[in-house]
């Protein structure tokens, strides 16, 4: 194989490849959609709206969660390297989509809470279950960073639905199941 310029690579290069956009990958895999919230070093709530989230180890109980590089959220958890994970009910839809635009003052349409346990915002409106996490490792990993963070405490706020999202859309627990129901009914149908 020849390069640009018309010399041939060492052997063992890989070849150059052109970016590869996975967004249609990642719409296929349905999540629960959850809030990071944080307090900045001046005790202003910041928070996006996130569906890179999961467990890494039960003992101790630690997560995981990607951040965009460069996101005043992600500055605000490194200022005190904590956050609270806020995980969305079915009715929250108009909060994920309110953390996941840029309208600056997000924190001042929705309701919410701190106190001396909590690792960032509470959305006590908006979520079923919120953890609150303590930061013991970051990586940047492409335009995104990796956390890696102890979970605190636990607070379960309500027994609503979780909110999910995937294949672009917003659906409820009950409306996943539904639908996944159809889908094999019909493959098996053919």
């Amino acid at each position: 194989m020849m390069s640009e310029q018309g010399a041939v690579p060492p052997a063992g290069t890989p070849p150059r490849e052109e970016p590869v956009d996975t967004r249609l990958l990642w719409s296929g895999f349905p999540t629960g959609v959850s809030i990071v919230t944080a307090l900045d070093r001046d005790d202003r709530p910041w928070g996006m709206t996130c569906t890179s989230l999961c467990s890494v180890s039960l003992d101790p109980p630690v997560l995981l969660v990607c951040l965009r590089c460069g996101s005043p959220t992600l500055n605000a958890v490194r200022d005190r390297d904590m956050f609270a994970v806020n995980l969305l009910h079915d009715q929250a839809q108009p909060t994920a989509e309110l953390f996941a635009s840029g309208v600056p003052d997000r924190f001042d349409h929705i309701g919410w809470r701190t106190g001396d346990r909590t690792a960032g915002p509470h959305l006590v409106n908006s979520a079923h279950t919120i953890a609150d996490c303590a930061v013991i490792d970051a990586k940047v990993v492409g335009d995104h960073c990796v956390l890696m963070a102890q979970v605190r405490s636990v607070t379960r706020l309500n027994t609503h639905q979780p909110l999910l999202y995937g294949l672009r859309r917003y659906a409820t627990w009950q409306e996943a199941v539904e639908r996944t129901h159809l889908y094999y009914d019909y493959d098996f149908i053919t």
